[in-house]
């Protein structure tokens, strides 16, 4: 009877290492596609569902018209949609530049001197109690019905989430860690750029990704009030003519000018905090 010899391989560290970095690497790469597929197909599902819905039940074009009726538009109006969206895109940006240059120096004043605080803060939230939509014939009336009064309105809508985002970010932070920095004869300055900013910056990215899309929600109010450009005046124009499908591709043209600028946060957010963005991926990798 033959004895069998064989014993059990033994497994180095180095190739367990290497395993757990396969695995690591392929769950990474199931999350991009997922996050990239998914949203593509139910896109894709609405779209058919759509289009089959206004031609089975016969939907008239000027109640609601098919995704091939707003592509085939979109087409034809392209340059027209490029000269509005332009404008618009300048609008937004403009005023959530500003947003940032106003909002953050705003948040860094609230948080760290409390008289400042108490003075200021309670009007910065009751500013938002105010309509946005009553404001702006205000700002057409002081600027006219050039660039300035839709930046401006951009800017008044989407600076708040920067400054409460970013005041949450700096105080979010474990007293230790500010104690053991100041313990090992860190100044305060040194402190606040090496531990405190860098805890707070998630939740100012947060804050940005929020104001991005608001400005776009500003920008369209000052074209609705008194624009003479814009996909918020060009929507102004399709529904005063009845033109749906045009209409309908205005909505898609700010869309896709929200959803990139959204996208260009998001690339500075891996950017700046690569740290914050990859265990945010590993967690959703996990979940997945």
């Amino acid at each position: 009877m033959a004895m069998n010899d064989d014993k059990p391989q033994r497994i180095s560290i180095e190739q367990v290492e290497s395993d757990v970095q396969q695995a690591k690497t392929e769950r990474d790469r199931r999350t991009r596609i997922a996050s990239v597929l998914y949203p593509v197909l139910v896109v894709i599902a609405v779209l058919v569902l759509w289009e089959a819905g206004t031609r089975i039940f016969k939907v008239p074009p000027y109640i609601l018209p098919p995704p091939s009726q707003i592509a085939m538009v979109t087409q034809e109006k392209l340059p027209l949609l490029l000269k509005h969206g332009w404008v618009s895109t300048t609008e937004i940006v403009l005023g959530f530049l500003l947003s940032v240059a106003v909002g953050i120096p705003l948040a860094l004043a609230t948080f760290m001197w409390p008289t400042f605080a108490r003075s200021v803060y309670p009007l910065l939230v009751s500013s938002q109690a105010v309509p946005k939509m009553a404001v702006a014939p205000l700002f057409i009336v002081w600027f006219g019905f050039g660039l300035m009064p839709k930046v401006l309105i951009a800017f008044l809508i989407a600076f708040f989430p920067i400054v409460i985002n970013t005041v949450v970010g700096l105080a979010a932070i474990e007293p230790e860690k500010i104690h053991l920095a100041r313990s090992m004869g860190l100044s305060g300055m040194a402190t606040f750029f090496k531990i405190r900013l860098p805890n707070a910056l998630p939740s100012i990215f947060g804050g940005l990704k929020i104001a991005i899309t608001l400005a776009v929600v500003g920008a369209v109010v000052g074209e609705f009030v008194g624009g003479d450009a814009g996909l918020g005046y060009l929507l102004m124009s399709a529904n005063g003519s009845m033109d749906t499908p045009l209409l309908f591709a205005g909505l898609v043209g700010l869309t896709l000018i929200g959803v990139v600028l959204f996208m260009a946060i998001e690339v500075a957010e891996r950017f700046a905090i690569p740290w914050h963005t990859s265990s945010r991926n590993t967690a959703a990798g996990e979940s997945l």
